[in-house]
């Protein structure tokens, strides 16, 4: 086995309190990193992006998304959200914690149980939407596993203490807090819906004007503030833009939160504007757009990775102003998928593919990403599919134009391209190294 260098974070090498070597701890969290993206990729390409081709060529053939079923409409969003990208969120989570890092052996338990409980709680998850097998009992099961993992995540967060921490956290973790509080808020929603689904629901589909609700939690509460955070902490040094204002991005911050109170008080019309004036804010406070302040480092992915980013934002943006558009104007629900669709497939997607591919490689050993033209490929693909997918749908759903229709299961096999474009990449990146498969 070829074990890497001893562990260093913010420059200073991190040793290991049990006197153990901390090169084989390294290579342990190594495996650990290596399972969360594995299962956050697998759940990404099957049950997440191959049951969403299935749904829109349905949708397509019969032009009518209302004769698809919801619970497998739903499955694939759960796949995709807790299964991806929370999948990626904790696994990221647990190899940063430089208490992990040093050694800890009950931290590597808390990690694998936290796997565990994950994988498992989305699955079965995914099994009771789909086949409708024992729903009842699987619905509220799965939740509650979820719960769990979460909750054993945040006791090994919590339990960090670095030395010399600063006694004023800087305002990106404090948006990375808000992050973790919206995914905590979703993940007991989730419970809470899953017992009175078990209880009194007729199908495992989640009704539709709770599943609106449920959908704004998930994206603006829990999903826009991690990227949020971690845009503020990692944009400057990858892009090369000058410090974000803190300020702002607190604005930004509280009106995303106040718009999302607002739907939950059943005021969703004026919220969506509280979505546009938080999305504008943050990428002000971000300076996205701004001339950047020094080169940026590409090195080891694609150059046009500063481009993604921006694009991504931009994305951002046009689902908020959709999102504007469908309560005031959408009939049908396609300005409202639309909306959806822009958010985690233009944005939330375009920007796991860019900065993952950047810092998942440096994470796990310093592994050089396997093909920069790869990741430009994916990037390519998805977007084409996401603009495709978009503006498809709008005019297929409000009936402005029949041949949308048509439209819709090309945008699905391009993003199916693009999704595989980007696990292959991963996959090679990871089981290439010896570190990862040692």
């Amino acid at each position: 086995m070829i074990l890497p260098p001893s562990p260093v974070i913010a420059g200073v090498t991190v040793h290991d309190r049990s006197g153990a070597d901390p090169r084989i701890y390294e290579a342990s969290l190594s495996r650990v990193l290596s399972a969360y993206i594995g299962a956050g990729l697998c759940f990404m390409l099957v049950p997440g992006t191959l049951l969403g081709v299935v749904n829109l060529l349905q949708i397509s053939g019969r032009e009518s998304v209302s004769l698809v079923s919801p619970s497998w409409l739903q499955a694939h969003g759960h796949a995709q959200v807790f299964g991806w990208i929370g999948s990626f969120i904790l696994g990221i989570g647990f190899y940063s914690i430089p208490k992990l890092r040093a050694g800890s052996k009950p931290a590597l338990a808390a990690a694998w149980a936290c796997w565990a409980m994950w994988v498992g709680g989305v699955m079965l998850r995914w099994v009771a939407n789909v086949y409708g097998w024992q729903w009842r009992v699987l619905l509220p099961f799965s939740a509650a596993l979820e719960v769990a993992a979460f909750l054993v995540f945040f006791r090994s967060v919590s339990q960090h203490r670095p030395e010399g921490e600063r006694p004023r956290l800087e305002p990106w973790i404090w948006v990375v807090v808000s992050g973790s509080v919206g995914l905590l808020f979703t993940l007991l929603a989730n419970l809470a819906i899953g017992i009175w689904l078990s209880v009194r629901g007729a199908s495992p589909a989640i009704p539709h004007a709770l599943d609106q609700r449920f959908l704004v939690i998930i994206a603006w509460g829990f999903l826009a503030p991690f990227i949020w955070g971690f845009s503020a902490r990692w944009m400057p040094v990858f892009i090369g833009l000058r410090p974000s204002h803190p300020v702002v991005l607190g604005t930004g911050l509280s009106a995303n939160a106040s718009g999302i109170i607002l739907t939950l008080l059943g005021w969703g019309s004026p919220a969506t504007g509280l979505f546009v004036l938080g999305s504008l804010l943050v990428i002000v406070a971000l300076r996205l757009f701004e001339p950047a302040e020094r080169a940026p480092k590409t090195r080891g992915v694609h150059p046009s990775f500063p481009v993604f980013i921006r694009l991504a934002y931009t994305w951002l943006v046009v689902a908020a102003i959709l999102g504007v558009a469908a309560a005031l104007w959408d009939v049908s629900g396609g300005i409202w998928g639309a909306s959806r669709h822009a958010f985690t497939v233009g944005f939330t997607s375009t920007m796991v593919f860019a900065v993952g591919q950047r810092i998942l490689p440096a994470f796990a050993g310093a592994r050089p990403l396997w093909s920069p033209r790869l990741m430009l490929t994916g990037l390519v693909l998805l977007t084409a599919g996401c603009l495709l997918r978009v503006s498809g749908e709008v005019i297929a759903y409000q009936d402005y134009a029949v041949w949308a229709w048509s439209v819709l299961p090309v945008s699905a096999i391009l993003e199916l391209a693009a999704m595989t474009a980007f696990a292959v990449n991963l996959f090679a990146t990871f089981l290439l190294d010896p570190v990862a498969i040692a």
